[in-house]
């Protein structure tokens, strides 16, 4: 068997405007704008990519799956994705050297430490 991880689908409740928000927040590219699958990827011809689909439920517990990011500059990022909507949040994390953020529909995320620390 062989597998090659596509994508991670990510539920929504507006997946325009959430896939839109990441879109930016990541300098990716739109593969798919539509309202029933809006799918975003690095370059079209790299994988994963995040898929954002439509649920009619809302958020409603942590995620049991979140996304880290490692940046150049951890500072730098975090005042970029909070300028762009993000918001901090408390998991039970602690004092850490990572940043836990949630996009604008609430799921959490990390900004690890910068590359060069």
């Amino acid at each position: 068997m062989s597998l090659e991880w596509e994508q991670v689908v990510v539920d929504a409740a507006d997946p325009v405007a959430l896939g839109r928000w990441w879109a930016e927040a990541l300098g990716w590219v739109v593969l798919n704008d539509s309202a029933q699958e809006y799918e975003i990827r690095p370059a079209a011809d790299r994988v994963p990519g995040l898929v954002f689909v439509p649920v009619p439920e809302g958020k409603t517990v942590k995620n049991r799956l979140h996304l880290d990011f490692r940046p150049d500059d951890q500072a730098a990022e975090v005042a970029g994705l909070l300028a762009l909507g993000a918001r901090r949040a408390d998991v039970g994390q602690g004092e850490q050297a990572w940043v836990v953020l949630m996009d604008p529909e609430g799921n959490e995320f990390c900004v690890l430490r910068d590359r060069r620390t």
